[in-house]
């Protein structure tokens, strides 16, 4: 895909505990639905004594596929709260199972459907979103007495130097996102009264972290 999107930081899994019921989410970045059953068949040979594996994932260009199970538990308590976490958050090409050992007390709807919901929250929190975005490695030439304030200026941005080389003058590479490179060399511009050059470099997509936005 060559397009901007959300994912999942990495695979990870966070447990809840619900009136001695477990409930352990696992998230899965998946490329094809071959990796859903892959990684279920995983899940359930981990944990082969766990009451339900329900799941819910998003998948391929635009997410236009989006499936939902159950596994067991009444209709709509369990697949559908997972999948609305993940398009809360607009992740892409992502799986979430939640493995539940059941404890002995019922939770009725309502309280599996929170269950649910809650475990694919506290995971996509302990394991982090992404962005992934196409980004341009600007090369900025500018005198030593401009390096201070350009890493300040660079700092309140949030934006980050890859490389620096110091030679006659000094050399920074910054990634900036490709659709706002003409406005940051604008800025730079204006702020160092013309005394700075830019040299575009690769385009690469890059993994940005972000803050969730459940």
């Amino acid at each position: 895909m060559t397009s901007n999107f959300i994912t999942i930081s990495k695979n990870g899994s966070h447990e809840l505990e619900i009136k001695k019921s477990r409930f352990i989410a696992t998230g899965f970045r998946i490329q094809t639905e071959p990796d859903v059953n892959q990684f279920l068949t995983q899940i359930k040979t981990t944990h082969h004594k766990a009451n339900h594996h329900c799941f819910a994932y998003m998948l391929g260009n635009d997410n236009h596929i989006q499936r939902v199970s159950d596994d067991g538990e009444p209709s709509g308590t369990a697949g559908v709260p997972i999948l609305e976490v993940l398009q809360k958050n607009e992740v892409h090409n992502v799986l979430v199972v939640v493995t539940r050992y059941f404890g002995g007390i019922k939770l009725g709807a309502g309280g599996l459907i929170r269950a649910y919901s809650n475990s694919t929250s506290q995971l996509l929190d302990e394991i982090g979103l992404v962005e992934r975005i196409e980004q341009t490695d600007l090369l900025l030439t500018i005198d030593y007495s401009q390096f201070d304030p350009l890493t300040h200026w660079l700092s309140v941005h949030k934006l980050m130097i890859q490389d620096t080389q110091y030679t006659e003058k000094v050399q920074v590479t910054v990634p900036v996102a490709t659709p706002q490179v003409e406005n940051f060399e604008k800025k730079l511009t204006d702020f160092f009264n013309g005394r700075i050059s830019f040299q575009s470099q690769a385009n690469q997509f890059n993994e940005i972290p972000l803050d969730n936005k459940h």
